[in-house]
């Protein structure tokens, strides 16, 4: 390809599409009880999972290094490559954006970075929306350009069994009345701009699922769409959404994707995620 993608480990992407269109991901770091380690390289899902569970272990993450981005795009563009575009988790949420603007701004004009606005596969369909079109042969315009309007048509709701994960990582902001008196209630969260934001609430775990299914349906449209799915922990959470989202979409659901949300997410959201992750087509393009 003659425009490189980039993106950043949080986008959870099957491993099969990271091949298919030869992306390079740069992990992020999360230090585990004073252990750091890079996610999806020496950490991973299960790790959090268990040092969170029980509120046993201290976990927290840290954003890549700028010369980590810098050493990437120097070695695609070395390699042959003619741009890169940098695609990346919301900017509201972790300074990976900064660290990589800084990294283009010191390789060069041929690197342009998109903040996705978002993360799992809420960054992970931009990414593809991106890579699709550099498999296409679009120039690096065209590549940003198709990223940028990705984000547009891709919606990121979870559910979670409790906001103290959140809270603890500073995450909640937008959801702060929420707090206190109401933590015992099941939040159901979306992604807003970049920011986390309190969608819905309900008394239940089964509940929580129904509606999330719901929400996600109202989000879908009328047109063709992907989901993704995402868990912490909770495969049978995953298996069921996917169940209930396949059978309410029918003909109309094009791709699904199913994987474990990492350690960077798993520290901010706890073991019994169930995220889902609604991508519009556009009908004039194919990822």
């Amino acid at each position: 390809m003659s425009v490189a993608v980039v993106t950043d480990s949080t986008a959870y992407l099957p491993s099969e599409l990271v091949d298919r269109y030869r992306l390079s991901v740069v992990p992020l770091t999360v230090v585990i009880d004073g252990v750091a380690g890079l996610e999806g390289v020496e950490v991973t899902p299960a790790h959090a999972a268990r040092a969170l569970a029980g509120w046993r272990g201290a976990v927290s993450t840290s954003r890549p290094a700028p010369e980590q981005f810098a050493q990437t795009y120097r070695r695609l563009l070395d390699g042959g490559a003619e741009a890169v575009v940098s695609v990346h988790l919301s900017a509201e949420l972790s300074g990976t954006v900064a660290a990589a603007q800084l990294a283009a701004a010191e390789v060069g004009p041929h690197v342009s970075v998109v903040d996705a606005r978002s993360t799992g596969m809420g960054l992970g369909f931009p990414v593809l929306a991106a890579a699709a079109a550099a498999a296409r042969g679009a120039a690096a315009a065209e590549v940003r350009r198709a990223a940028v309007e990705a984000v547009d048509r891709t919606s990121t709701l979870f559910y979670l069994d409790t906001l103290e994960f959140l809270r603890r990582g500073g995450r909640i902001t937008a959801a702060g009345a929420l707090l206190g008196t109401a933590l015992s209630v099941k939040p159901i969260l979306h992604v807003v701009q970049g920011r986390i934001a309190v969608r819905d609430r309900v008394r239940t775990a089964g509940r929580g699922l129904a509606r999330l299914v719901d929400l996600a349906i109202e989000e879908a449209g009328d047109g063709e769409v992907d989901i993704a799915l995402h868990h912490l922990a909770a495969p049978g959470r995953a298996a069921e959404l996917a169940a209930a989202l396949e059978s309410r979409l029918g003909p109309r659901l094009r791709n699904r994707y199913v994987t474990e949300a990492g350690a960077v997410i798993g520290a901010h959201v706890g073991p019994g995620l169930a995220c889902v992750v609604v991508h519009r087509v556009d009908c004039d393009r194919s990822v």
